[in-house]
């Protein structure tokens, strides 16, 4: 894992543009401390002065100042003792950095083994290179570096701080502080198979026994398709039911398997569901389906048809990303994955669906006032051509106009149905109002687009990396 920090530099009061650098960049570059350095676009040697140039040609072609603001801006990455060399710590340090910039800015790192644990400086110019444009320092800055840093660290199988807490005052504790002592809460399923544990003991007499007890101890019951049976505990805060299958609470708690405990066709102690063993007289302890587990065994074994299957550069990025994913939503079991792939695919289709409302309403307005317009164009020709009791020769020559009253008229009938005909500025007030809702609308429409296609994409890849197939079906994207 590598811990992060940004931090823009501006110029030291007393000196100039180039000093600031030049006396930052040599205590990167002190050969007592630095033991590996590689850049981007510059000589380290000569870094400050390749960055003054570029921040010249940059006040040239756009007369902006180049030296106000910040001058560069360094990244510090730091890794625990023992786990990465030097050599390893410096390709990292450059991959962050090149990704980071994209490319677009002078950079060098240098790898230092001063102190009790190796690092990173990476120092890279606020001017990008070609002089067109400066860095941003946007607001999040911070979350983006480390979250790109512990990306790179899963793709070279590196462990990474799941859930940071940053320090301030005394008001948060460090990461060793913050994970000694740290009880991991049961979740919904594992609270579900202690209870069923719980249950059995008691030998219920039959079905509608056992679930009466479940009831009595705080959990609710329904019937769904293909008569499964789903539980949840509302008193604990479940809203989603949880279902009694082997592909979700594991091997024993299928709802054959407790039927053939309550009927008597098996023991309570012949029937082993998959935990691990407890000693006499403890509760026993449901297994936890932990995906992040799972996952960096596979990455760390290397073997396997998944681990084949995923052994390409592309794809290792792409465990990485489900990963991290998964520990930033705090996704830690596959049922809650799968609710939030489920979620976001039913966020997006009604989003679809309102958006397709709003348009086909729109349409309905537009198609109302141009067949309006043309009515009361053409009613004047249509009325004289009435006056002059269809005059076959008034007829051939206003035919054209003739046949877009009729079309007017027809489309109006069809469209209103028998209501009264509005207002043409209430037709415009309407359309306006459906134009905001329609804008409104469609960026909720993108919005939830993206995180459906994002939570989509990371349950199937999860599923093809760990081999679970025949899961819960995700609705099919259609728009």
């Amino acid at each position: 894992m590598a811990t992060t920090y940004i931090k823009p530099y501006k110029i030291t009061p007393g000196l100039s543009a180039a000093q600031t650098m030049q006396e930052r960049f040599d205590y990167g570059l002190d050969p007592k401390k630095c033991a590996a350095v590689s850049s981007y676009l510059c000589e380290p040697e000569t870094a400050f002065a390749e960055f003054m140039l570029v921040k010249n040609q940059y006040e040239a072609i756009t007369g902006r100042n180049a030296e106000k603001g910040h001058l560069y801006f360094q990244i510090r990455q730091a890794f625990p003792p023992g786990e990465i060399s030097v050599e390893e710590a410096q390709r990292i340090g450059y991959e962050t950095a090149i990704r980071w910039t994209k490319g677009k800015y002078q950079f060098f790192v240098c790898t230092h083994t001063n102190t009790g644990n190796i690092h990173n400086h990476i120092y890279y110019n606020s001017t990008a290179e070609d002089s067109t444009r400066k860095f941003h320092n946007f607001l999040g800055s911070s979350f983006h570096v480390r979250r790109l840093s512990d990306r790179i660290c899963l793709e070279h199988n590196l462990s990474i701080i799941a859930n940071p807490k940053h320090r301030s005052k005394g008001k948060f504790k460090h990461y060793g502080e913050w994970l000694a002592g740290k009880e991991t809460p049961l979740t919904f399923q594992e609270r579900l198979k202690a209870t069923i544990d719980d249950v059995l003991q008691t030998q219920p007499e039959d079905f509608d026994a056992f679930l009466a007890k479940m009831t009595t101890a705080g959990f609710e019951h329904k019937y769904g398709r293909g008569g499964v049976l789903s539980f949840r505990a509302p008193e604990h805060g479940q809203e989603r039911f949880t279902r009694l299958h082997l592909s979700t609470l594991g091997d024993g708690y299928d709802l054959e398997d407790i039927r053939a405990v309550i009927d008597g066709r098996v023991s309570y102690s012949e029937w082993q569901p998959l935990r691990k063993p407890q000693a006499p007289g403890t509760k026993p302890t449901p297994r936890k389906f932990n995906l992040v587990i799972d996952i960096q065994k596979k990455m760390q074994q290397g073997k396997g048809t998944a681990y084949a299957n995923w052994a390409t550069v592309y794809n290792l990025k792409q465990m990485a990303a489900a990963l991290q994913y998964i520990q930033e939503n705090n996704l830690l079991d596959y049922e809650d994955l799968s609710a939030k792939a489920e979620a976001a695919a039913d966020r997006f289709h009604s989003a679809s669906d309102k958006l397709k409302q709003t348009e086909a309403a729109i349409k309905y307005n537009a198609d109302l006032k141009a067949a309006i317009v043309d009515y009361a164009k053409t009613r004047p020709i249509f009325e004289e051509y009435k006056a002059k009791k269809y005059s076959n020769k008034y007829l051939a020559e206003h035919e054209a106009d003739i046949a877009v009253y009729r079309a007017a008229q027809t489309t109006i009938k069809e469209l209103l149905q028998g209501e009264k005909l509005p207002k043409m500025a209430d037709l415009k007030a309407e359309w306006q109002a459906l134009t905001a809702k329609k804008k409104s609308e469609y960026s909720e429409y993108r919005a939830a687009q993206k995180d459906m296609r994002e939570a989509v994409t990371i349950k199937a890849n999860i599923d093809h990396l760990l081999g679970i197939v025949n899961r819960d079906n995700i609705k099919d994207i259609e728009r």
